[in-house]
């Protein structure tokens, strides 16, 4: 254990001050590396972007373009002059590396399920750092066919993701997708399952997916403009025929919408689907007629959204219509989708999200979330039974698992919580009882779960707003203040982060770290109206609740300021670069990753990737208070002369979510302005994306770095 809490006062002096020693002489040892290699000093190029009779200067502009020969050299600068001041961490980023691999079960396998006749499931083997997919035909004592190898696949390549798999409906090919760059570009191959031939039939820039009719020739698929990567277009193709004679069956002419094709689970219907943030629509072929029309099924309106399921002669429908801000569930004919037929089955709830549905032939499951946390709804079709599943733990994440059985009578369902591993389980409808299919397992010989605690707590923000708090440690902390702790929150997109388990984070409990999960406005932790507050014209109040979320985990001893990190990625890193803009004397160290940080410059930029479909999350800078109001916040444009906290900011050379020199312009100017003395590191993957390295085990190099990173601040090193 790294503190034993019990020990005399004197003797806790004494180990606070080796700590604080140790501290001072890893400080000095990162010092001594810096000084080895020169700090990277971004040339000043001034270009004036001028709108709304307002005038910005970025410096730093030039950055923006990764051809140029001075960029990769200014990338690779800051590298070195990372890897120099993190040299002294290496033994120990490796030892990290070791445990966090050490904690996971090379060879593996995960829970069977059953999809027409064959049994599915995925493969890891030890020392191997990709997935093997494997089925077996009708049972599972069958002798298993190897559909992809991705060790072979991604053999010679720096970055290798396999995306979707799409078996056909007579279970004789396999439509499957690679991307071998890291920008979410995929390339659409068909491979024969019975003699392991791929074909000709090569589809390049796609979203990765494909569906096919029911005539076993015909795939549908969704191409992305190649500038600004939205996809917008559905085209047909037909098996062994030359894809530039692919026909184009839908067009997304709003540059806010991206477009998607599915089959629904029946197998009867494919979808085409066209959304945006906060509106939706579809239209649907019969999958036996893939030659024919597709029909709108309701057609778009502002602010409308909807989601589809089919069953039987009816679709179910998820949906925010007259002011169901939360969703609720109705249901129409099939030959009658129009939105005046649409009948209610579970009505809007004020308190009561409804997140997702899963239909089967006796009952239909719903996955709702009351006061933040998840519930699962059973309810049986002949109306005889309607219940909750329980869960008792205080925190803890549960979500419907993989069920294309329409006739089973299991639920497939998952659960963990910050304390406890991940489970699949089903729970069977006719007996009600759960069966554990499988619970991860956490190798080592040290995880023992009642030796951690979680709670939730609840901050008082500066509105009056009460936002929750998760927490996790090792059991036998004490609250006076002196415990580093890792707050991590995304806030945007209401997307929500709940408290799932995690072996990584374990290498940070262990060593006396208090994890916490802020679930901030932005998110739909509480409901659709937690995400309304916390965007658009009300986006700032993600950041002032994340700020009152420290202050109130350092109020209440958990933390305090020297002791305070924060980790964000993404649109989470937009969250850092505003917090410590606010309030950067409330933390020692920061994590940043992918960060969406030059707000203004990139939501103006229409061939940027992703940007105009983000106009309903950020608000349109072409429109004028949208543009002041996102210029108050954005990172990039409030960067001061003043001190800033211990910065780690990593990123990816091919990022297709955050363009890699947001982080890297960020830096340069922060690097520029700053009047502290403290670390701000940049590390740019010049082989990855939005989602870093590749391979199974891969990623935790960064993890380890960026953990080495914090446990020095805090001068601990193994």
């Amino acid at each position: 254990m790294y503190f034993k809490r019990k020990m005399k006062n004197a003797t806790i002096v004494l180990l606070l001050s080796f700590i604080f020693g140790v501290s001072c002489k890893n400080e000095k040892q990162m010092n001594e590396n810096l000084s080895v290699v020169k700090q990277p000093v971004a040339k000043k190029i001034p270009k004036e972007l001028k709108i709304h009779n307002d005038t910005r200067i970025d410096n730093y502009y030039w950055l923006n373009d990764r051809e140029n020969p001075d960029v990769i050299d200014y990338l690779n600068a800051e590298n070195e002059y990372t890897k120099e001041a993190l040299k002294h961490t290496e033994s120990f980023q490796k030892q990290l590396f070791e445990e966090m691999k050490g904690r996971i079960k090379e060879n593996d396998t995960t829970v069977p399920y059953k999809l027409n006749g064959y049994w599915y499931l995925t493969r890891f083997e030890t020392n191997k750092d990709y997935p093997i997919y494997i089925r077996k035909k009708e049972t599972l004592e069958a002798p298993e066919e190897i559909l992809f190898d991705c060790n072979v696949m991604a053999k010679d390549q720096s970055y290798f993701n396999l995306g979707g798999i799409s078996i056909s409906p007579d279970n004789t090919m396999a439509a499957f997708s690679t991307d071998l760059v890291s920008r979410r570009q995929y390339t659409i191959q068909i491979k024969n399952l019975i003699t392991g031939e791929i074909y000709a039939d090569k589809v390049l820039n796609t979203t990765g997916s494909a569906t096919w009719a029911n005539d076993n020739k015909t795939l549908f698929y969704a191409m992305k403009d190649e500038v600004t990567l939205r996809s917008e277009k559905i085209f047909k193709h037909k098996l062994h025929t030359e894809t530039e004679n692919d026909i184009e069956v839908f067009y997304e002419e709003d540059e806010t919408f991206n477009t998607f094709v599915y089959k629904t689970k029946s197998k009867k219907y494919i979808v085409i689907g066209a959304s945006s943030t906060l509106s939706s629509e579809y239209r649907i072929l019969n999958a036996d007629t893939p030659d024919a029309e597709f029909k709108i099924f309701q057609k778009r309106t502002k602010d409308l959204e909807y989601s589809i399921a089919h069953y039987n002669d009816s679709f179910y429908i998820i949906s925010n219509a007259d002011g169901a801000t939360n969703f609720k569930l109705l249901k129409t004919p099939e030959n009658t989708t129009e939105r005046k037929f649409w009948k209610a089955v579970i009505p809007h709830r004020k308190d009561v999200l409804i997140e997702d549905i899963e239909i089967f032939k006796d009952y239909l499951v719903v996955n709702e979330r009351e006061n933040g946390l998840n519930k699962l709804r059973i309810i049986s079709w002949d109306g005889s039974e309607d219940y909750y599943l329980p869960f008792n733990s205080e925190t803890y994440t549960a979500y419907i698992g993989n069920n294309p059985d329409f006739d089973s009578i299991e639920l497939r369902y998952g659960f963990n919580s910050l304390t406890s591993p991940s489970s699949v389980i089903d729970y069977n409808f006719k007996i009600k009882q759960n069966k554990i299919k499988k619970e991860q397992e956490v190798l080592g010989g040290k995880f023992i779960k009642e030796n951690y605690e979680s709670k939730r707590i609840w901050a008082t923000a500066r509105d009056g707003v009460k936002v929750p708090i998760s927490l996790v440690y090792r059991k036998g902390i004490k609250l006076d203040g002196n415990n580093p702790l890792l707050q991590y929150a995304y806030g945007s997109y209401g997307s929500t982060i709940d408290p799932s388990f995690s072996t990584i984070r374990l290498s940070l409990l262990d060593r006396g770290f208090i994890y916490a999960i802020a679930h901030i406005r932005g998110g739909e932790y509480l409901g659709r109206d937690w995400y309304e507050n916390g965007k658009l014209l009300t986006k700032k109040n993600t950041f002032t609740d994340f700020i009152d979320c420290s202050k109130y985990l350092i109020e209440q001893k958990y933390t305090s300021e020297k002791h305070l990190y924060a980790y964000g990625a993404s649109a989470g890193g937009l969250l850092m670069g505003a917090i410590v803009n606010l309030n950067p004397e409330l933390y020692n160290g920061i994590l940043v990753a992918v960060p969406f940080v030059d707000v203004v410059t990139t939501m103006l930029d229409d061939t940027i990737p992703l940007t105009t479909g983000e106009y309903d999350e950020w608000g349109n800078p072409n429109n004028e208070d949208y543009y002041h109001y996102m210029k108050s916040y954005s990172p990039y444009d409030n960067i001061e002369a003043k001190a800033y906290p211990n910065m780690l900011v990593t990123t990816g050379l091919h990022d297709s979510q955050v363009q890699y020199w947001e982080p890297a312009k960020w830096v340069a100017k922060l690097r520029a302005l700053k009047t502290d003395t403290n670390k701000l590191l940049l590390h740019t993957d010049m082989d990855s994306g939005h989602g870093g390295a590749s391979g199974r085990f891969e990623s935790l190099k960064e993890v380890a770095m960026e953990y080495a990173f914090l446990l020095d601040l805090e001068g601990i090193n193994r």
